[in-house]
């Protein structure tokens, strides 16, 4: 884990010095916002239909092409998911990383319509769980694929919606009581702010 982050983070600072004729290109910000997640179960378990609330929060940097609109974001996040089993909270708390093309409509200095789409990689912090009847194994690491919009604001304000889709499975599970076993997607919602400085 701390060998991704440090793979990471050299890799924003190579790009930031590789570029320094055009610096004013590229800003820095800070991230945050509510994650809203359902599980998605296979093997006989229908799931909770509700949406658990969790969060997520930490620094952004944001490269975009003048006049075209077009331009990459990411952001290194301590990010924190939260999904039911068997009426048991079930916590994903870990790094997750969003990889973003972004681009934006502008409509002036003041206001920009903006999408973005790319990989989502989380890195999970925690153990397996045990419930009374189910054992959980989680996933370390899953990659998902984000789709979004948001509104970009007095050069300095993003608001955003993001909702993320997992490409593999989140956990595998086991109900120690009926011998089931079965898989599970966390798939999320999210909704975020930003300031760029």
């Amino acid at each position: 884990m701390k060998k991704i982050i440090s793979v990471f983070l050299i890799g924003v600072c190579s790009l930031a010095m590789a570029i320094p004729v055009q610096a004013q290109l590229i800003k820095w910000g800070v991230k945050g916002g509510v994650n809203l997640s359902k599980i998605d179960v296979d093997g006989g378990y229908k799931g909770n239909k509700d949406n658990n609330t969790g969060f997520f929060v930490g620094p952004m940097a944001e490269l975009t092409i003048p006049i075209i609109g077009l331009g990459v974001d990411g952001a290194l996040l301590f990010s924190q998911r939260k999904t039911e089993l068997s009426d048991n909270t079930l916590k994903q708390t870990g790094v997750e990383i969003p990889v973003n093309l972004k681009y934006t409509i502008g409509m002036g200095s003041a206001f920009g319509l903006y999408f973005a789409a790319g990989p989502d990689f989380f890195f999970d912090f925690t153990g397996d769980k045990t419930f009374s009847d189910y054992d959980i194994t989680k996933k370390t690491a899953q990659v998902g694929l984000n789709l979004g919009a948001g509104l970009k604001l007095l050069r300095h304000l993003q608001v955003g919606v993001n909702y993320q889709i997992p490409m593999g499975d989140s956990f595998t599970w086991k109900n120690t009581k009926d011998a089931i076993d079965g898989n599970g997607k966390t798939k999320t919602w999210q909704i975020s702010a930003a300031y760029i400085f």
